[in-house]
């Protein structure tokens, strides 16, 4: 199967004047479409297709075929490859996907469904007409909730408005009420979250991110090398924040933000560095970008001194 290419038949939302809001892709797939492929799903997409007249749109069916190594060049294209995120098909930072804000209209997404930003206060007179009470809107954006278009298999999430869709959320993860994802980030193994994993992010097996947690994601300026990551079996504490990628077996201390120009002192394991004639000797000085993809270490702040600490845990040194 070529894991480059993609392809899914959906129901698209299309407005009166052919700008398409959203696509829903049930079954999305990696590979390359054939004859006949999803014939089933074809047919009942297809009785799906409708006009509302209250919400001024019209659903109808796309097939969508894309190179996963190409810019998204379509609104259509780039919700497959949204699906394709939060289906497990792909996982994060492995898809082209350049651009993808100049593809994805903003929407008003309400409870009857996505509508246009353009006249949406007439849109909303006729929906309560046609309904008999008023409409929730449940958001402006250009990302929809994930779980209005895909419910992952073994997942919790508190609160469905804090996952967009394109998040991507293995089994065993649970996203508190206090908890988001964003899209093109995830978790790739058990996980609690109940703070912000920011676009690009990405969580290992086993690793939490703490209440009031945050991490710094591409969109703010960490890409390559540097994007954020953590590795598994880590924490980051309440209220802290993560700026440079961490290995295994990590600990970011509650309320320290860590940046990838913070200077952090290496201490030993227990936290002291013996010196000569019984006193201490002082700690080595670094740039925490230093210590990117490092494992085993306990990242705090010094209360008296309030210099941040590097101390290695489990009897291992810190390796840079």
């Amino acid at each position: 199967m070529d894991t480059t290419k993609a392809w899914g038949i959906g129901l698209a939302t299309v407005t009166k004047d052919g700008q398409t809001l959203d696509v829903w892709y049930p079954r999305p797939h990696l590979g390359v479409m054939q004859p006949g492929d999803d014939a089933d799903l074809l047919e009942k997409l297809s009785s799906m297709e409708r006009v509302d007249e209250a919400r001024g749109v019209h659903t109808t069916i796309v097939t969508c075929k894309s190179d996963l190594e190409d810019r998204p060049n379509s609104t259509a294209g780039t919700y497959l490859r949204l699906h394709l995120l939060s289906h497990r098909l792909v996982r994060p930072n492995t898809i082209n996907l350049d651009g993808i804000f100049s593809r994805l209209p903003t929407v008003v997404w309400t409870s009857q469904g996505p509508c246009s930003v353009t006249d949406f206060e007439e849109t909303r007179l006729r929906l309560r007409a046609s309904l008999g009470h008023p409409v929730t809107v449940q958001g402006v954006d250009k990302f929809p909730p994930m779980v209005n278009y895909v419910v992952p298999k073994g997942v919790r999430i508190a609160d469905g408005a804090k996952v967009r869709l394109g998040a991507y959320l293995a089994e065993g993860t649970t996203v508190m009420h206090a908890g988001f994802v964003n899209y093109n980030a995830g978790t790739l193994g058990r996980s609690m979250v109940e703070g912000r994993i920011a676009q690009g992010v990405v969580i290992d097996d086993g690793s939490d991110v703490g209440g009031g947690a945050s991490t710094m994601g591409t969109l703010s300026g960490n890409s390559g090398d540097s994007a954020v990551r953590l590795g598994k079996r880590c924490l980051l504490g309440a209220n802290s924040g993560l700026g440079i990628p961490l290995g295994d077996d990590c600990v970011v201390e509650a309320g320290l933000y860590l940046t990838a120009g913070a200077r952090v002192a290496l201490m030993e394991s227990g936290g002291v560095l013996p010196g000569s004639n019984g006193l201490f000797a002082e700690p080595r000085t670094v740039f925490a970008r230093d210590l990117s993809g490092a494992s085993n270490i306990l990242f705090r702040r010094n209360s008296q001194s309030g210099r941040i600490e590097a101390l290695a845990r489990g009897g291992k040194s810190i390796e840079l």
